[in-house]
């Protein structure tokens, strides 16, 4: 972890990095076993994070060491009166920390988040301060969290500092099983239901995904944290600002047919609908199970 912090602190440059065709605002590839940065475009841009800041508040939360079998109660309090984004975790529900934190998590739950901070040990102003000191720990010094959801544009960062947090996130075991499960069945007022992966890649043919994180506002645009696995190298991919889903997909199809070395990164800002045929397949695949009237829900939540 060392070693890819001294890396990603250097200053990028176009001479020891692909910048590459990218259509996300800002991206940063770096690899894991060696620090080196693969590929980089505005890795120093501040720019809204969006629910990327989940992250933070899960590590924040576990560090605490509270009892994750304890009940939660989700209040009216948590309800997002920001953005008045959707959530299918209803008011007045009883659920465990354990549960609320793989739905802020996997299902990017702004509900859940908001309430794991609620019911931080000394409330809201110490869910902030620690949050605060984990900051400054991580070195993420372009980096502004105000709040534990990610609504709020004001929670700011940096590719180079996502880097940091998500290094930092993966050395969670609970972090990294639960957001590369692809779904789960949560208990909600004592009936099960099923709530899946905001990042539809997770669980794909194909992909080997060891952290995942969306994050989507209309300020932040759409976001993408990853850890992955091709042809052998691991590496740890930060995607700031795309302006659609599809522009966040091909990205980071581009970025792994990079690594593998089987074509030129994908045009996505030319063509951020066209898929290669085989990437088609793989996404038509991992889109069977989905139900079409969760999908506009989710994405809101992202």
């Amino acid at each position: 972890m060392k070693t890819l912090f001294a890396a990603v602190l250097l200053t990028f440059s176009a001479a020891a990095a692909v910048a590459g065709p990218y259509g996300s605002q800002s991206v940063l590839v770096v690899e894991d076993d060696t620090g080196k940065v693969l590929i980089e475009k505005n890795a120093n841009t501040i720019v809204p994070i969006a629910s990327l800041t989940k992250l933070m508040t899960a590590m924040v939360v576990i560090d605490a060491k509270q009892d994750m079998s304890a009940p939660i109660y989700i209040e009216q309090g948590d309800v997002d009166m920001l953005k008045h984004s959707t959530s299918r975790v209803p008011v007045g529900a009883a659920i465990s920390r354990q549960d609320v934190l793989q739905l802020a998590l996997m299902s990017s739950d702004n509900r859940a988040a908001h309430s794991l901070g609620r019911t931080y040990p000394g409330g809201t102003a110490a869910f902030k301060a620690a949050v605060n000191a984990k900051i400054a720990a991580l070195g993420m010094t372009q980096t502004k969290i105000e709040e534990p959801t990610g609504l709020s544009p004001n929670n700011k960062s940096t590719a180079a500092d996502m880097i940091k947090m998500a290094v930092a996130a993966s050395a969670y075991p609970e972090i990294a099983r639960i957001t590369t499960d692809s779904k789960d069945i949560i208990n909600i007022n004592g009936r099960g239901v099923e709530y899946r992966n905001t990042n539809r890649l997770v669980g794909a043919k194909g992909w080997d995904i060891g952290l995942s994180k969306t994050g989507y506002t209309e300020e932040a645009g759409r976001c993408l944290i990853m850890r992955i696995k091709a042809a052998g190298k691991n590496a740890t991919l930060v995607l700031l600002n795309a302006k659609a889903s599809s522009v966040r997909v091909v990205d980071a199809l581009s970025i792994r047919r990079f690594m593998t070395g089987d074509a030129a990164p994908v045009l996505a800002r030319a063509q951020p609908r066209a898929h290669p045929r085989a990437e088609a397949r793989i996404m038509k695949a991992s889109m069977r199970a989905r139900v079409a009237k969760n999908v506009k829900a989710r994405h809101r939540r992202a």
